[in-house]
């Protein structure tokens, strides 16, 4: 609802629309001129050094005689092939992320006794201060799950009397709170939106000591706190996949540049938090889903690939869809012939939808019922459209760009279906990738304090021409 001040502030700027934008707007052959590297990007695409890390590393080519080659992707945590991770805790059948946050923060695996040292801290954690969900989440509810959560975390700073402590010691404390908290309050601050804009009945869950960070998402997200292991494994897979992702994406550059100042961990973090949410970094997932549904809608056959192709094209032309003449979830900075995530979780759908088992059944089901035959129906439609969806994006895009860049889907392309295969709303999205990249976040906060040495500032070319001051009385 736009009140009568905000219409007249929006109609006046709208008058001065087109020469606000001819102040702000800077041609693109300035950049060419002065080598300018938009958006830290070499010419060829790949990202300028900004630093050194030893917590992710993302391999998506290699270079030789000074040329990038497209290789397969691989990423690895604290030099551990995160393939291997997934292989180790999908046999085992056990539950992965908490080892992974404590490989982040701490630099090596852990031993059994550190690992549930560790867990007795974060479980300990999730307790919310006293009256924070009635005076932070409640009173004051968000519809977007996202900016909740950004201002949930600088309120924290609040509670903390040790909030401008940047000790090593300090900082990982923080950590574990926020990687303990932050799941918390996704959920509760869901509950809230559900209530005071969906008007829903309000439910809120306490967490459980003994239970892991995924099956304690579930537990207070679900009504009835119910959840099976094999969901709730699948939900750690997913948080396993989104803990890290080097120091050079976005919100972990947003995070050590803040970090760089000096300034405490909720501020460093809470930029962080903002800058995942941008449709364009982590919000890319939500945009993935809203586009699939947009294609569902206006492709007479979606199983024609040809049909498909032809309403991309109209996606990059912007004659369609949102109109940014961007088919999300293709393409990516480091990646170029695979996203090893990507791979990861197409052969996780990919296997249910082939030994026809439900994402949410315990074990395997030989005698689906016909209301699990109709979910696997709709589950393999879904995953075969999407595989359409990719391959049909990937060809428009190379004819697009002449085969001037290696094109593959990155994580994005699959997570969101991922979740709603879960049952997980897609406003949470995002959010639930928030919470899992909490301890990548503040693995690089550390590092940046302790090796950084230096405030990030890059520097930019004032190109605006030389004026003179002109007085009030002659500018008519």
């Amino acid at each position: 609802m736009i009140n009568k001040q905000d219409a007249i502030v929006r109609n006046y700027i709208k008058e001065l629309g087109a020469d606000i934008r001819a102040h702000y707007t800077i041609d693109p052959e300035e950049f060419a001129h002065y080598t300018i590297k938009r958006g830290l990007r070499n010419s060829d695409g790949t990202g300028v050094f900004a630093g050194v890390t030893r917590i992710g590393s993302v391999q998506g080519y290699t270079v030789s005689d000074g040329e990038p080659v497209p290789m397969e992707g691989k990423l690895y945590y604290r030099g551990i092939d995160l393939t291997d991770i997934i292989r180790a805790h999908g046999e085992a059948s056990t539950f992965g992320y908490e080892e992974v946050a404590y490989l982040l923060l701490f630099g090596k695996l852990p031993t059994k006794k550190q690992l549930d040292h560790y867990n007795r801290m974060l479980s300990a954690a999730r307790k919310l201060p006293e009256g924070f969900t009635e005076d932070t989440i409640l009173t004051l509810p968000g519809a977007d799950i996202m900016n909740k959560l950004t201002r949930c975390i600088l309120t924290l700073y609040i509670f903390d009397s040790a909030a401008d402590d940047i000790s090593v010691e300090n900082v990982i404390r923080q950590s574990i709170e926020l990687i303990g908290r932050v799941p918390v309050i996704i959920a509760n601050s869901y509950a809230a939106k559900r209530h005071y804009f969906d008007r829903e009945s309000l439910f809120i869950h306490v967490p459980q000591e003994a239970l892991s960070l995924a099956e304690n998402f579930l537990h207070m997200l679900r009504r009835d706190n119910h959840y099976t292991q094999a969901e709730a494994r699948l939900l750690d897979f997913m948080l396993i996949l989104h803990a890290e992702h080097g120091g050079g994406n976005n919100s972990a550059f947003a995070c050590r540049t803040l970090s760089s100042t000096g300034t405490d961990t909720y501020a460093a973090l809470a930029a962080a938090v903002g800058s995942l949410k941008g449709p364009l970094h982590g919000g890319a997932n939500m945009k993935v889903m809203e586009m699939f549904t947009h294609i569902r809608e206006h492709v007479s056959d979606t199983r024609d690939p040809d049909e498909v192709y032809a309403y991309l094209g109209k996606i990059l032309d912007k004659k369609t869809f949102d109109g940014s003449g961007k088919i999300y979830g293709l393409g990516h900075a480091v990646y170029t012939k695979s996203d090893p995530r990507t791979v990861l979780l197409k052969a996780f759908v990919r296997n249910l939808v082939k030994e026809h088992v439900l994402p949410l059944a315990e074990g395997v089901n030989p005698r689906p019922s016909s209301a699990d035959k109709c979910a696997l129906a709709a589950l393999a439609e879904d995953f075969a459209l999407m595989e359409i969806i990719e391959k049909q994006g990937i060809r428009a895009l190379r004819t697009r760009l002449k085969d001037r860049k290696v094109i593959c889907a990155n994580v994005d392309m699959y997570s969101g279906l991922v979740y709603r295969m879960l049952g997980i709303p897609d406003e949470l999205f995002t959010p639930i990738f928030a919470a899992a990249r909490m301890a990548g976040w503040c693995a690089h906060r550390i590092e940046e304090i302790l090796s950084g040495d230096r405030i990030i500032r890059p520097a930019y070319r004032a190109v605006a021409q030389r004026t003179p001051y002109v007085s009030l009385e002659a500018r008519g």
